[in-house]
């Protein structure tokens, strides 16, 4: 865990640089970037048939992927070997830049087991030719203060091995990472004893929007050029809950022009659930309508 002499020097590096984004980048000429879907969209027709599933979702525009549900024992995603699926991909002119990988699953186990899946983790990664390997989720008994502050020095390990590996490392947010603790908030403590140069941020603009107290423009001027990764999903208006591109309330026009300021690399389409009629035509619907009205909006 970063000390107190680390976390000043880190705190005044992030606030220069985020008056120097200010002012710096809008004469930058940003990257095009290929629109991604994380797969847990369509996880039950990956379930059913992955590779007409991902037939189908190249054939709406999609050119990237995010995976899900890698099994590091057998070095598998979706039932077959990693080398299988990245030509599935391949097949369909797809590729896949992040995975969220199951560290859950060993957060009260042992450093050893803990490492031995990232190991595994990062053999799956170099497979399908990914650029970064995500932290997807915790469980709610890992959600206390206490907890936090044991998950950023697993995040530090973790990044460390992932990054002499040659990949980078992420740390995805969901809503509980947002809630306020007696004055403390998980992702705050998460973003300030982490090393920024270890542990970068995909940041999901669903759960920014729907439950932090900062902005997505503010939490980008606090840390610029660390969220290297965004999921961008829309919100019913009524409801809440997830819905398709277009038809929530998230103003991504708004959102969009900071893909720069944030350091965004990949993005990837999302919606968890809650489909108007099922998920390959959500996808469908969301990628018709982002490629319509917002793709031409990232600066």
């Amino acid at each position: 865990m970063l000390n107190r002499r680390d976390f000043i020097k880190q705190t005044g590096l992030a606030l220069s640089a985020a008056s120097f984004g200010l002012t710096s980048f809008k004469n930058f000429k940003p990257k095009k970037y290929k629109m991604g879907l994380q797969l847990f969209t369509i996880r039950v027709p990956m379930a059913e048939d992955p590779r007409k599933a991902l037939k189908t979702i190249a054939g709406f525009g999609y050119q990237d992927t995010e995976t899900y549900g890698y099994d590091g024992a057998t070095q598998s995603f979706y039932g077959m070997p990693a080398t299988d699926f990245k030509q599935v991909l391949e097949d369909n002119s797809l590729e896949s830049t992040s995975g969220h990988y199951d560290f859950i699953k060993y957060f009260n186990g042992s450093e050893d087991e803990l490492l031995r899946y990232t190991d595994q983790s990062i053999e799956g990664a170099h497979a399908l030719g990914q650029k970064y390997i995500t932290w997807p989720w915790l469980d709610p008994d890992s959600r206390s203060i206490e907890k936090f502050k044991i998950l950023a020095d697993k995040l530090n390990l973790i990044g460390e091995r992932v990054n002499k590996a040659g990949l980078g490392f992420a740390y995805h947010n969901h809503d509980f990472e947002f809630i306020d603790h007696d004055g403390e908030i998980g992702y705050d403590i998460i973003v300030q004893n982490t090393d920024p140069e270890l542990v970068k941020l995909q940041i999901d603009l669903y759960w920014v929007a729907h439950s932090s107290p900062r902005t997505a423009h503010e939490l980008f001027l606090e840390q610029p050029g660390r969220f290297v990764m965004w999921h961008i999903k829309d919100m019913d208006k009524v409801s809440r809950d997830y819905t398709e591109m277009g038809n929530g309330s998230i103003d991504y026009t708004k959102i969009l022009p900071d893909a720069t300021l944030s350091g965004m690399e990949y993005y990837y389409i999302e919606q968890g659930g809650n489909f108007a009629q099922n998920p390959i035509q959500s996808v469908k619907d969301s990628a018709e309508y982002f490629k319509k009205n917002l793709i031409d909006l990232f600066a």
